[in-house]
């Protein structure tokens, strides 16, 4: 797990950053994590890539079930949490269906999860393929009724502020 530093940061944004930590060390299967703010920006994320360059094992996805995730880089999950959003929104729109709660892509060699979060960010996990997927769901359910309240403007801002200054 690679995290911006805390030094500096606000409790509420700490505690963020723990809850995170949390959810990719304690389910099973979860390969990474990304929150993306309602304009695409990455607010936190994982990174097992990065973990596995400094262990000498880049590119063969060792300590994560031999899955890489979206090429190892917590911006392409970004990337990606953010236009399935935009996708499954616009989708909901042209059907008249309310808002999204909740995305699932299975894939041959992984899934990936996107919860929407109360002020319009979004969580998105990548998972291994044989994950249980209600777990997944039931902790990033968790995740989002623990961060929803706490992402205020205040507090995206300076996650925002603090993964720009992150190596």
């Amino acid at each position: 797990m690679t995290a911006p530093s805390t030094y500096g940061l606000s409790t509420q944004a700490r505690n963020l950053q723990w809850l995170l930590t949390d959810l990719v060390e304690e389910v099973p299967g979860v390969n990474s994590v990304a929150v993306v703010s309602s304009d695409g920006l990455l607010l936190l994320s994982s990174d097992p890539g990065a973990a596995d360059a400094q262990s000498g094992n880049a590119g063969n996805g060792a300590g994560n079930g031999g899955s890489k995730g979206p090429r190892g880089a917590s911006a392409d999950l970004a990337t990606i949490v953010s236009g399935l959003g935009s996708l499954t929104t616009g989708a909901a729109s042209l059907m008249d269906c309310g808002s999204v709660k909740q995305t699932m892509v299975a894939m041959e060699h992984g899934s990936v999860f996107v919860m929407a979060i109360s002020d319009g960010s979004l969580l998105g996990v990548h998972a291994t393929p044989d994950c249980d997927m209600g777990v997944v769901a039931y902790h990033m359910a968790l995740f989002v009724g623990r961060a929803g309240h706490v992402l205020t403007p205040e507090v995206r801002s300076e996650l925002r502020q603090s993964m720009e200054k992150t190596p």
